[in-house]
């Protein structure tokens, strides 16, 4: 048997993470479920809560957009990388999503 959850939220969020998340290969609902299987997993938030000064989401200057683009050839060239799409259908087979 399956439980619902139902969440108030604005619109403007609700539009921002629908869009984000289709983006991203997936929609709400899914995000959602496995935001609660990596809570579960971790026994807690499954990420740091903490005050920051700095916003993340900040846009990046060229300089550093063009750093993190070089850093990134760097891991390919290396072999640090995964495909996504392989990555996608392994936590989707460990967490039965």
């Amino acid at each position: 048997m399956a439980s619902m959850i139902q969440v108030r939220v604005d619109d403007e969020l609700k539009t921002k993470s629908d869009n984000l998340f289709k983006e991203l290969g997936t929609d709400t609902t899914t995000a959602i479920r496995m935001f609660l299987t990596q809570a579960v997993a971790y026994n807690g938030f499954p990420f740091e809560i903490k005050k920051t000064p700095v916003n993340p989401y900040r846009p990046l200057s060229e300089e550093e957009m063009l750093s993190r683009l070089d850093t990134s050839r760097k891991h390919y060239s290396e072999g640090k990388y995964i495909d996504a799409d392989l990555f996608v259908a392994e936590e989707r087979a460990k967490y039965g999503l």
